[in-house]
């Protein structure tokens, strides 16, 4: 495999995690106390609309194998939306995003408890000096519902990655995501009317930006991997976390402390060892999700 075209890989995946934090600016920029329930809505059945010209990439023979995995997957999906709209809303950009990248540490303990996995030494560093890190940069005493609803969102995210084992392997990535967005509208709508909120149309243009954007990731994403291998430019995915910097200062004057450098080095830097341990060639095949399984971001935002 060319030089080349890892490195392409690797732009593809910096490109599409500025798009990703481009999709959380719009959530960001949303109106205090703008109705939750009511963009989450808006945003699903926006992202199922520009999913529809992909609709040939559909499993015919397959459409609704394993839809009782799908649906739960669709209301945890549902349920990270909502926690990610309030952390956007109430925490810095920057700050929000460092929670969000506790995700992988929480599939590799998932991964452990519930399929039996092995932790690696490299590994359990990287669980406890991640949880370090998340309280580093929430602190005790700034702990509020924002902050539960960032870790809410790294749950979400988590737990729908550790449940992609149960999908049937005849669907696409676009299968999977089109049955995930046309399972969530009913339970979003459902959520939308009983909120009761006035309908907003400006909030359409929040919904559609933040839509787009993360389709966009979710386009780069597939582009950069069906060229390498996961483990050879997965770390490039963690770039999302510079550009949550750079674009929460300029943007919203939102300056890092020391608190929250520190505690992104500790989740971040154990995540990036062990992604270069698995561009070496490995003795034996890699297996589990404490190897080379990484959970999508856009399964939930």
């Amino acid at each position: 495999m060319s030089g080349k075209t890892v490195n392409s890989a690797i732009l593809l995946l910096i490109i599409g995690n500025a798009m990703a934090i481009l999709s959380d600016v719009f959530i960001k920029l949303l109106e205090p106390g703008a109705p939750v329930f009511q963009f989450a809505f808006l945003r699903c059945v926006l992202t199922l609309f520009m999913l529809m010209p992909l609709a040939g990439k559909l499993n015919r023979k397959h459409l609704l194998e394993g839809i009782k995995v799908h649906a739960v997957r669709a209301h945890i999906h549902l349920a990270g939306i909502l926690c990610m709209v309030v952390a956007l809303g109430n925490l810095p950009l920057a700050t929000a995003n460092a929670v969000f990248y506790a995700a992988p540490i929480l599939v590799m303990v998932l991964a452990a408890i519930l399929f039996r996995e092995r932790l690696t030494p490299l590994s359990i560093t990287a669980v406890f000096s991640g949880f370090l890190g998340i309280v580093l940069i929430l602190r005790p005493v700034e702990f509020n519902w924002a902050a539960v609803a960032a870790l809410g969102a790294a749950f979400a995210l988590a737990i729908n990655a550790v449940m992609v084992r149960q999908l049937p392997k005849q669907q696409s990535t676009v299968h999977k995501l089109f049955l995930n967005y046309l399972l969530i509208i009913p339970a979003a709508g459902a959520l939308a009317l009983w909120e009761g909120a006035a309908w907003d149309s400006s909030m359409l243009i929040s919904a559609a930006g933040s839509a787009l954007f993360i389709l966009g990731y979710n386009i780069t994403v597939l582009l950069a991997y069906r060229q390498v291998d996961a483990n050879q430019v997965t770390s490039a995915e963690y770039t999302g976390l510079i550009w949550a910097v750079a674009i929460g200062w300029i943007g919203f004057g939102e300056v890092p402390d020391l608190w929250f450098l520190a505690g992104s080095a500790m989740i971040v830097l154990p995540l990036l060892a062990i992604g270069l341990k698995h561009r070496r060639p490995p003795k034996a095949p890699a297996r589990g999700f404490g190897s080379n399984q990484r959970p999508e971001r856009s399964i939930v935002t």
